[in-house]
């Protein structure tokens, strides 16, 4: 006995509307099983997916902590720097300006003549009242053997690039690439500096004033 056309049409209907229930099941057990095992909690797989890979917090413990008082725009150049492969990041320092230790003061001399020529004292100068040019500095050393291999060409391109991409700008005097030949680049933005420098020059120039 045949089975009528209009039959076998409603038949072959029910057969995938079976089966459509079956494949949803099987596409959403996949896709949960894809994410994450049965045994591991969503809030605990979300929580290790965020977290830092071992290579960079290896090198945040490795580098010197940061001043409490660090300002942000330093915070993140210092963030920069530590994803430099060119950089040895336990001699990147951050660090206010430490004034020098002052001098012995001028013996007192009553001028001479009617002028009163002679005097040592000459008043209070207003610039005793800073500490230099510069209020923060960091130091950032890049790995011996590097400095002649464009290593702190490329620092160097890391710092200008964050200072240049805030809104606004820092405003940054034009690369200099005779203080690279010599081991040594500063980047002078206003009211802070940053030194891109070999061990020697570091050990040449900054030995008494890169705190240990």
């Amino acid at each position: 006995m045949s089975i009528p056309g209009s039959l076998r049409g409603i038949q072959s209907l029910r057969n995938v509307f079976r089966a459509q229930p079956l494949q949803a099941n099987l596409r959403r057990l996949s896709s949960t099983s894809a994410s994450a095992p049965w045994f591991i909690d969503n809030e605990t797989n979300a929580q290790t997916e965020h977290r830092a890979p071992p290579s960079a917090m290896s090198r945040i413990r490795n580098a010197p902590p940061l001043p409490a008082n660090t300002p942000q725009i330093l915070k993140e150049i210092h963030t920069e720097l530590l994803e430099s492969p060119h950089l040895d990041i336990s001699q990147l320092v951050v660090s206010p300006a430490i004034p020098p230790a002052p001098g012995p003061d001028l013996p007192s001399k009553p001028g001479q003549g009617r002028r009163k020529r002679g005097v040592t004292y000459a008043g209070e100068s207003a610039y005793d009242a800073t500490n230099g040019l510069w209020s923060w500095f960091i130091f950032a050393q890049v790995k011996e053997g590097t400095e002649s291999r464009g290593a702190i060409d490329s620092v160097v391109r890391i710092v200008r690039k964050v200072l240049l991409n805030r809104t606004p700008p820092v405003p940054l005097p034009p690369k200099s690439r005779r203080q690279m030949q010599n081991g040594w680049a500063m980047v002078d933005a206003g009211n802070f500096a940053i030194h891109v420098l070999s061990k020697e020059s570091r050990d040449k120039y900054f030995s008494d004033i890169i705190p240990r």
